[in-house]
């Protein structure tokens, strides 16, 4: 298993806290596309998938995850001020069962503040996994740009070559020319 070694990187050297590390953990298996098992085999190894298209789909389905969040926030910021409202009869005055409805409201703020918690260990794990896929991508070209300049210089090698026995091939007919000649 040395090579699938060398394409994981342990989800603790990412600067995690121990929660996003178990959301990664988490989301990487959730987002594994087609390669869910070797995604999930990473995850429960505890360690982050390095390969190009594991972190596009960790990536983009963090970013769905993201937009997933701001709309619940953004659903209950309004339930929140619905409440508010609600509190208040038309007159103005706080009306009998607010302390149902101020707990209401509470329990609308803490939500949103858990969420607004959720999205900023997104957010974190999202910009790491962002990084790593950027670094990939860039080797991935190095290495393809390094490898067609090999084949070049490869082309190269070979174009010499059959110059060499063209050159030889020319030296062939000039001997026999010499010998026809004599004759």
């Amino acid at each position: 298993m040395p090579s699938t070694e060398a394409n994981t990187v342990p989800d603790t050297q990412l600067g995690l806290t121990d929660d996003e590390i178990q959301l990664l953990r988490y989301h990487q298996t959730q987002a594994g596309s087609s390669s869910s098992r070797a995604a999930s085999r990473a995850s429960s190894q505890g360690r982050l998938l390095l390969d190009s298209s594991s972190l596009a789909a960790l990536s983009s389905h963090l970013n769905r995850l993201m937009q997933q969040i701001q709309a619940r926030i953004e659903y209950l910021s309004e339930q929140s001020s619905i409440v508010t409202m609600q509190q208040y009869d038309r007159a103005g005055n706080i009306i009998d069962n607010a302390d149902a409805e101020i707990a209401r409201f509470n329990d609308i703020m803490m939500q949103i503040d858990e969420l607004e918690l959720d999205f900023d260990r997104i957010r974190h794990i999202r910009d790491i996994v962002r990084g790593y896929r950027q670094r990939v991508e860039e080797l991935d070209r190095e290495l393809e740009h390094s490898s067609s300049s090999r084949r070049d210089r490869d082309g190269h090698h070979h174009h010499h070559h059959r110059h060499g026995h063209s050159h030889s091939h020319r030296q062939e007919g000039s001997s026999t020319g010499r010998r026809h000649h004599r004759h």
